[in-house]
């Protein structure tokens, strides 16, 4: 039973080694046996990660220690994997949705050169590695090591495409935005180890290493995490990168924006979820700054006419919702939406790519429409994609929606208000999406309609399978309230989930009374989504519409508050501080010394009137000295 346990090094593994061989020979193997291996080491992960799953459903979770990676005097590291009911839940969705996604790049990248084919899957796989190992960490700094792995490996997928500089811009400022937050999860790691003197997850928790700590300690540590959370799960502030890393090909931004990188917050701040608990202060700001950012993102979305931006910045309000379960203390309600919304996110981004692809290469929603009939298994997917994340019973996202809704409802009515508007807004602008792409006539051009096909198997067969995820994935969190004991996920979960930091009991007919409102609610906004798209034809923005099209000149406010201030900063440095300070003082000793060697070279003239001279005047010095100046 344990077999599978004492392996379970090969799940990350798998992906370096297929990282390994296809930059090693990216430039001699075929593309198909690149897709292959590419595909087949995370597939390879997956299966061990269903076999893990069904052994930690067993009751039995495990630690992997491997060895002493830092040992200074009585303070040691180990790198371990911790194997628990979380890490296995995280395991399944990223081996899982990241297989489908490899299958699909296979198809959707093929007119790439051999080289950068191979080149793209060695990232791909890369990425893979580093999500697993900041999964699997037994303790901080194993997962701050893949939290790290991650960020450079986005930076090099968003930044694919080098040779466009707006890419390479898209892909620095992913890069520095992320270093901000990590800046702040070091210093936290640094506060813990200065406390309790470990790191290790089983020890950090411990009923020891808490009466260690000191309300301030926990409220400091908690908070400087969660701004590491801001930066990879993109929050407000520092959410502005994650839009512009649509930079990199489609399939990049589902693997990103679905199952991996952006979920590391939210994994994090679970895994935490018993430091989290015991902060007040902590929990209210990880809340606010959840609501703020699904509103906020929500309201951006509307305007948006790129079909990769509406999922872009309907990704950053997702994760707002998930970081609001956190902030309730909902935190199975926000494991179990980041679940669900990797189902419909990576099914939305492919179904976005397969339009792309029929389109050829042109995202730009105002040039689509009617293309429900042209490519019908894009389209059906792609609507089933839209019912769940607008929160539709029985689909997934309505379940997971719902139990965050709940918690909502539970702490705060207003709360409950803000977050039911932006689920109004998803459902909204989710389907005027749907209806503008998909519904009225064709307004591209003859060629692109002449293009226009349905994708090969390779892309659509893995939108079938998200979409029946994206149908059914939600049943593992059936309400109680519906089905006693229905809520299997919050089941599996308990023995690491901090139940004290859950909400109280609600009434039955309360349960139901919210349930009803929100999907009438929803259904009233698509309909009003329907209303107003069907006939779709584009109208210059104005007022605060422009507003929303511009993302309410967030990116603007960035640039004149930080970016210029820093760029006129770096160029005083540069021109002043450095060429006429610190240049100024070396090169002109160097003057000085320069200056000095032509005036005593004068003094070898070579004229030996002139040294009799000087002679005589050196004795002359030397007897007044001797005479009149000594005491």
């Amino acid at each position: 039973m344990n077999n599978v346990l004492n392996i379970v090094y090969l799940i990350p593994l798998l992906p370096f080694i297929g990282f390994l061989i296809n930059g090693l020979g990216r430039k001699w193997l075929p593309k198909p046996a690149v897709g292959i291996i590419g595909s087949g080491v995370i597939l390879g992960s997956f299966l061990l990660s269903v076999c893990v799953f069904f052994q930690v459903t067993g009751g039995n979770t495990h630690i992997a220690d491997y060895f002493n990676f830092l040992s200074v005097g009585n303070f040691s590291i180990p790198f371990a994997f911790q194997i628990d009911q979380l890490s296995s839940i995280f395991l399944l969705i990223i081996t899982g949705v990241g297989f489908l996604i490899h299958v699909y790049s296979t198809s959707y990248m093929h007119e790439e050169t051999q080289e950068h084919f191979g080149r793209y899957f060695a990232y791909l796989n890369l990425f893979v590695f580093f999500m697993l190992l900041l999964v699997m960490g037994a303790n901080y700094v194993i997962m701050f090591m893949g939290w790290e792995g991650v960020g450079f490996s986005s930076y090099l997928l968003i930044g694919y495409w080098f040779k466009n500089k707006s890419y390479n811009k898209a892909a620095s400022k992913a890069f520095v935005m992320n270093r901000i937050g990590d800046m702040a999860f070091l210093i936290a790691l640094f506060w813990i180890i200065g406390r309790i003197n470990t790191v290790s997850f089983n020890e950090v928790f411990s009923a020891a290493s808490i009466s260690k700590f000191s309300a301030t300690d926990i409220t400091g540590i908690t908070l400087l995490l969660f701004i590491g959370a801001t930066g990879k799960s993109a929050q407000i502030p520092l959410y502005t990168w994650l839009p512009d890393a649509m930079a990199g090909p489609t399939p990049v931004s589902a693997l990103i924006h679905a199952a991996t990188m952006v979920t590391a917050g939210i994994y994090m701040i679970a895994r935490s979820n018993i430091l989290y608990s015991l902060s007040e202060v902590t929990m209210t700001v990880v809340a606010i700054t959840g609501l703020l950012t699904a509103v906020l993102a929500a309201t951006i979305a509307l305007k948006q006419n790129d079909i990769k931006k509406v999922l872009a910045y309907s990704t950053v309000s997702q994760l707002g919702y998930m970081v609001l379960a956190m902030g309730l203390g909902a935190y199975t309600a926000g494991v179990f939406h980041v679940m669900t919304h990797a189902f419909f996110k990576a099914l939305l981004f492919l179904g976005a790519g397969s339009v792309i692809h029929a389109m050829g290469g042109v995202q730009d929603i105002r040039q689509m429409g009617g293309l429900s009939g042209k490519i019908k298994i894009t389209f059906i997917t792609f609507l089933i994609a839209c019912i769940a994340i607008a929160g539709i019973p029985p689909f997934s996202g309505f379940f997971s929606k719902d139990a965050i809704l709940l918690a909502a409802w539970q702490k705060s009515p207003v709360i409950y208000v803000i977050a039911l508007m932006g689920a109004l807004l998803t459902a909204f602008y989710m389907f005027r999406l749907l209806f503008i792409t998909f519904t009225g006539k064709f307004r591209g051009t003859e060629e692109q309609k002449h293009h226009l096909h349905e994708s090969p198997s390779a892309m659509t067969i893995p939108l079938i399978i998200l979409a029946i995820l994206s149908a059914v994935g939600g049943l593992i969190g059936i309400p109680n309230v519906i089905m006693e004991g229905g809520d299997k996920l919050a089941a599996f979960l308990h023995p690491v989930i901090a139940t004290h930091g859950e909400a109280h009991h609600v009434a039955a007919s309360t349960e139901f009374m919210l349930m009803g409102l929100s999907t009438v609610l929803v259904i009233l906004a698509i309909v009003a989504a329907w209303y107003m798209f069907k006939n779709y034809q584009y109208k210059e923005a104005k007022g605060l519409g422009k507003v929303l099209e511009n993302k309410w000149y967030v990116d603007e406010l960035y640039d004149t508050a930080v970016v210029s201030p820093l760029k006129k900063f770096g160029s005083f440095l540069k021109n002043v501080i450095e060429k006429s300070g610190i240049d100024g003082v070396v090169n002109g000793a160097g003057r000085l010394v320069q200056y000095g060697s032509r005036q005593l070279r004068l003094l070898q003239s070579g004229q030996t009137g002139n040294y009799i001279l000087l002679m005589v005047l050196s004795i002359v010095i030397i007897f007044i000295i001797q005479f009149f100046l000594r005491k």
